[in-house]
């Protein structure tokens, strides 16, 4: 049952974005382009949505499988301090890995028990806009809890849905999945400071979080710097949004082989202190810089207080590009 639920999240992560296109293709040529039509039109009426909350299915969140995907690696959610439901939060997570599998775990379901360890709290997992411009993939992304990360997204999510929301912003995207290894640390992080600026606009606590093990349960192919691969990467990321990344696992019947199904390594989220932050309506560069360099030292001290109890030794450190 684990290697099914994890070996059905790795295929509609890799594959249901291109086959929703298909059969988007093969209906509109078929009788049953009418149905097509219909959805069409309630399509514009929802196509705010991924910036206006989203649409989470609490009933898809609570799902059994997502048990079963947890205890594959096995996935653990800790708690460092009590979040106040009465606030709203930014948490930043890291690093991005290749698929994020323990951001997905922890805050777009409630495998992990989110809900338990924060009472009150709603977590919103935010991805790139372009995920919600095709139908269908679309509706599946806003039923598992995801929502834009474009500005007006999280405005929405800090301003006019009250409070307790808790907004999961993977800070360094598709730029920090390409530096995703085993041996080292790597966090694209010291130019990313939009999430702190919204943070200070909105006076949401910034909340650092650390996933130990989340680099380690793929293995990417790293491509020598300046081959035409590396570039094409590049040329990729700077033109999509997101850089193709060549990767592997374990296979589906054997440890030994290469395949698709992740390693089994445990995943160790660790959910920081919140870093209190005033509300300024037009923050300046410097506060802006004030408090960037105030997370980046709680998520340094949350990295090294914790590393070596998951496995890394005393010597590893982060890297900040």
């Amino acid at each position: 049952m684990q290697v099914l639920a994890v070996l059905q999240w790795i295929l509609t992560f890799l594959f249901l974005g291109p086959v929703c296109v298909l059969i988007i293709t093969w209906i509109s040529c078929s009788p049953l382009w009418p149905l097509l039509a219909l959805y069409m039109v309630w399509l514009v009426s929802d196509w705010r949505t991924p910036d206006r909350g989203g649409r989470k299915s609490a009933w898809m969140s609570k799902w059994n499988i997502w048990k079963h995907f947890r205890d594959y690696f096995p996935i653990r959610l800790h708690k460092t301090a009590d979040l106040d439901p009465q606030q709203n939060y930014i948490l930043g997570y890291h690093p991005h890995g290749i698929m994020s599998i323990g951001a997905f775990c922890n805050f777009g379901t409630d495998g992990a028990e989110f809900s338990h360890l924060f009472p009150g709290l709603k977590s919103y997992l935010t991805t790139l806009a372009g995920n919600f411009k095709v139908p269908f993939y679309r509706d599946y992304l806003l039923a598992a809890g995801m929502c834009s990360v474009t500005h007006s997204s999280i405005d929405y999510l800090l301003s006019h849905h009250g409070t307790g929301n808790a907004v999961v912003i993977v800070v360094g995207g598709s730029a920090e999945a390409l530096h995703c290894n085993t041996q080292s640390h790597i966090l694209t992080l010291k130019n990313r400071k939009g999430f702190v600026k919204k943070a200070l606009i909105h006076g949401s606590s910034l909340v650092p979080v650390y996933s130990f093990g989340e680099n380690e349960v793929l293995h990417q192919c790293r491509f020598e710097v300046g081959s035409w691969k590396q570039r094409l990467q590049q040329m990729f990321q700077h033109w999509v949004g997101f850089a193709p990344c060549i990767f592997h696992g374990q296979g589906l019947f054997s440890s030994t082989c290469k395949g698709i199904l992740p390693f089994r390594k445990p995943i160790n989220t660790v959910v920081g202190k919140p870093v209190p932050v005033p509300k300024i309506q037009k923050p300046s560069e410097e506060q802006i810089q004030k408090y960037h360099a105030l997370y980046v030292n709680s998520l340094l001290e949350l990295f090294n207080t914790h590393k070596e109890r998951f496995g890394l030794q005393k010597s590893d450190s982060l890297i900040l590009l």
